[in-house]
């Protein structure tokens, strides 16, 4: 079988917001749409959708599919799955075109995450609920920053390393239309910020809101006949470590918790692209928290052990450093999209259209999706 290379060739998004006042299937067709639009590509001729939710909280593939009035779908991908998923329905859309088993996929998040559930305050479920609740651990974030903060502690870092995330990602925020929050962030301001639960203060959590994002994907060869420059997927993974009941993995997965799953997918995805971490020219970091972005940038590379809270201090994750992240702002700042946002705006960047926020090099991309165990990840090129 022949594979047929894969690009990103649109990409639509709604307004963020904290009440859309809209359903979640309004929301999710207007991204759809504008994707398609932006591709300039007739959606009937889109015949893949995937997409992902939490407690119930989107419209499932059929459900857009009747929304767009599609005559027909070969391909179908709804998945019971968290911020893991973004780069994984991505992948898997890509394998499904690759194979022809698809032409067009959309791959949406859509969302009333403020207003409506939000996944933020959503409680464990499952068999696992018991052990969880008895000590005190209900609520998601809990988890990271039982990471976080056994990861500041081995590598030697503290609460000024995700200060200078939160600071870094909002200076970005201030240039994106979209951002939820644009007020500029000082050190005072974060100190000042309501802690959460330690070592977490409100600007490190992410910001819930209403919206939906899409993306595009088709065959380069069709890619390039679209109105925008393709963003080739060149590599995708999903890696998990191992459960023993709980999602807060084990010692088989790794030898401490000071390491997520970057570390896991990092040479799958430098091998399938034929790269390193010297060539990546900026990344997307799924950001929940700032502490993921720290372990991100560690995980895959991109500056050594203990050093990327002294790495994003230092402006080189910033406005013309010479390693952007999370350009608009991440989901600390620009919007909770559940991680959709993340891959949307790494298209941008690859297509050159980041505006006030564009990174000056910008022909190779790394997205992640995920914060603990288990996770996705991209690697974004242009048509080279």
């Amino acid at each position: 079988m022949t594979m047929r290379q894969v690009a990103i060739a649109g990409v639509g998004y709604t307004d963020f917001s904290r009440a859309s006042g809209r359903s979640v299937l309004e929301l999710a067709t207007e991204a759809a749409l504008g994707a398609c639009a932006d591709a300039g590509l007739a959606p009937q001729s889109v015949d893949g959708i995937a997409s992902y939710m939490v407690s119930n909280d989107s419209e499932n593939c059929e459900a857009l599919a009747t929304a767009l009035a599609l005559p027909g779908l070969r391909y179908v991908m709804d998945c019971n799955g968290a911020g893991q998923s973004p780069c994984h329905l991505v992948g898997n859309a890509t394998m499904a075109i690759a194979t022809g088993a698809a032409d067009y996929v959309l791959v949406f998040r859509a969302l009333n995450g403020y207003s409506g559930v939000r996944v933020g305050a959503s409680k464990f479920a499952g068999k696992s609920a018991p052990y969880r609740y008895p000590i005190g651990y209900n609520a998601y974030m809990m988890y990271i920053a039982m990471w976080a903060r056994r990861f500041l502690h081995e590598t030697g870092q503290n609460d000024g390393d995700l200060a200078a995330v939160a600071i870094a990602q909002r200076a970005y925020a201030e240039l994106n239309e979209r951002a939820i929050l644009r007020k500029p962030l000082s050190l005072d301001d974060y100190y000042n910020s309501r802690q959460v639960v330690d070592p977490f203060r409100v600007a490190d959590c992410t910001t819930e809101v209403d919206g939906a994002c899409a993306v595009l994907l088709t065959t380069l060869d069709r890619a390039r006949d679209l109105q925008q420059p393709p963003a080739v997927v060149a590599a995708h993974s999903y890696r998990a470590g191992a459960r023993p009941g709980l999602d807060i993995g084990n010692h088989t997965m790794i030898d401490d918790y000071t390491h997520n799953f970057t570390a896991l997918i990092r040479e799958d995805l430098y091998r399938q692209a034929g790269i390193s971490a010297s060539d990546i020219e900026f990344a997307q970091i799924y950001d929940c928290f700032t502490s993921t972005v720290l372990m991100g940038l560690e995980g895959l590379g991109l500056c050594e052990r203990g050093e990327s809270g002294a790495f994003v201090a230092s402006g080189a994750t910033g406005i013309g450093g010479s390693l952007p992240v999370n350009t608009n702002g991440g989901l600390l700042s620009e919007g909770y999209v559940h991680g959709m946002n993340t891959v949307v705006e790494a298209v941008l960047q690859i297509q050159g259209r980041g505006r006030e926020r564009q990174a000056a090099r910008h022909e190779v991309g790394v997205v992640t999706s995920g914060a603990l165990v288990d996770g996705s990840g991209l690697v974004l090129t242009a048509d080279r």
